[in-house]
């Protein structure tokens, strides 16, 4: 505890250190006060019913966690960051398949700056999308025609659009401010911020539930903590198990220096594809939900998050798009290209080709224990349901909020354990392996 005490007193002595923290607190902040600002037209107090019935949507409901709550309390900021997030993604697959955006990700600076002005027209384009998409679906939520100060009226919903529209551009233009002044990605905070808002309703939740049962319901709760420390300590090994494959440099002599022949590592992730396979499968998930009309048995196997077919086949989903996601971001054939440039090799490997061929048969391997990790990250909160765990609180069991919230974490521990460091201070960890730690 001493030890913790001191490390805190010696993040608020760097003053570089300290303004950013601080910095990226206000901004929170006022994101979180956003997101209780009920859209223009709408009286806040005839949609008490709105939270509950999102909450029980399967999309809607990761929608409004993602958003802190926002989604489920018609804020103008209820679309958060997502839009962004979906445009992200749409550029990102696109930068496999177009030679365009190819050619704009080796462009280095300049490109990148491209690449994010193209995406920030894209969310846009997904926000005239999703914004009028979300207003027509209030009354189908079980928003009365009441809650409309001035009527349902098209004129309303036009407002209502560019009200959504606006808050998800200022939402994004607070991510980027935190990511240049503050600490840590700000749209992976921003997020992470919006579903750690949601974890004192849902542990609060859970605790009524399990102190209003007559016998063991006080040990059931700690079993539940205890079991969901577990998973976190789980999810955070799955993070940041990496496979060390050796590189060696060959010795060059510039001027008076001798750089290279030295025996590098190579980091080859065992869960390269982060969170993304669990997104997609969520979304194919919801595909068979849409068509509940011509199919309904259809609809309701896999409508069912506690039965046995949803749950396989998420499980199997997760791992297809693991391989998948991982076979298009980690391009094995210019790493090889690269490293042979720069005058490396794997030792007892040919450069070139048969590097390429290596470096892909170890992610193929390293790749089949994280995606079976991860589809079972994937269904977990589908099992803490079927144990009496509310679907709140089941949430932070597994699934994308999970993974999110340690990523995130992680990553801005490993910055400040950075700036600490680079100081001449103490690390956040004495003999922790947080992977700032080693980088400095």
């Amino acid at each position: 505890m001493k030890k913790l005490i001191e490390t805190i007193k010696n993040i608020f002595k760097i003053e570089e250190l300290r303004k950013r923290i601080l910095y990226t607190f206000g901004l929170i902040m006022i994101f979180r006060i956003g997101s209780f600002i009920v859209i223009p037209g709408i009286n806040p107090n005839a949609i008490s019913g709105l939270a509950s019935s999102v909450a029980n949507n399967g999309l809607m409901g990761l929608l409004d966690m993602f958003s802190g709550g926002a989604f489920g309390q018609a804020s103008i900021l209820a679309l958060g960051i997502m839009p962004y997030i979906s445009a992200s993604i749409v550029v990102q697959l696109l930068g496999i398949v177009v030679p365009y955006f190819q050619r704009l990700q080796k462009e280095g600076e300049s490109g990148r700056r491209k690449i994010n002005q193209l995406t920030r027209y894209l969310t846009i384009g997904v926000l005239l999308i999703q914004g009028p998409a979300y207003l027509v679906s209030l009354p189908a939520l079980g928003v009365p025609a009441a809650a409309f100060v001035f009527g349902n009226t098209f004129f309303f919903k036009v407002v209502g659009v560019i009200i959504l529209l606006a808050g998800t551009m200022f939402t994004m233009w607070l991510g980027e401010k935190i990511t240049d002044k503050g600490i840590g990605n700000g749209v992976s905070l921003i997020i992470t911020v919006g579903i750690v808002a949601r974890l004192p309703y849902a542990l609060l939740a859970e605790f009524n539930a399990r102190f209003s049962e007559s016998v063991g319901g006080f040990v059931f709760f700690v079993i539940e903590l205890a079991i969901l420390a577990i998973i976190f300590a789980a999810t955070i090994a799955l993070v940041q198990a990496v496979r060390k494959v050796p590189v060696q440099y060959a010795k060059r002599i510039v001027g008076n220096k001798q750089y290279g022949g030295v025996r590098q590592y190579l980091p080859m992730k065992i869960n390269a594809a982060g969170v993304m396979p669990i997104i997609f499968a969520q979304a194919l998930m919801m595909l068979p939900i849409l068509f509940g009309r011509w199919f309904p048995g259809f609809a309701a196997t896999f409508g069912n998050m506690m039965g046995f077919g949803y749950n396989i086949t998420f499980f199997l989903l997760v791992v297809a798009f693991t391989y998948f996601y991982t076979a298009i971001t980690i391009n094995t054939t210019q790493m090889a290209d690269d490293m042979k440039k720069n005058g490396g090799f794997i030792p007892g490997i040919k450069p070139g080709k048969k590097t390429a061929e290596y470096l892909d048969n170890i992610m193929t391997r390293v790749t089949l224990p994280g995606s079976i990790f991860l589809g079972l990250i994937a269904i977990l909160p589908s099992f803490a349901m079927m144990i009496g765990v509310n679907q709140q609180f089941a949430s932070f069991f597994g699934g994308t909020s999970l993974l999110i919230l340690v990523g995130v974490v992680l990553d801005t521990l490993q910055q400040i354990e950075s700036h600490l460091l680079s100081r001449h201070y103490d690390g956040l960890m004495k003999t922790g392996r947080l992977k700032g730690r080693s980088g400095v």
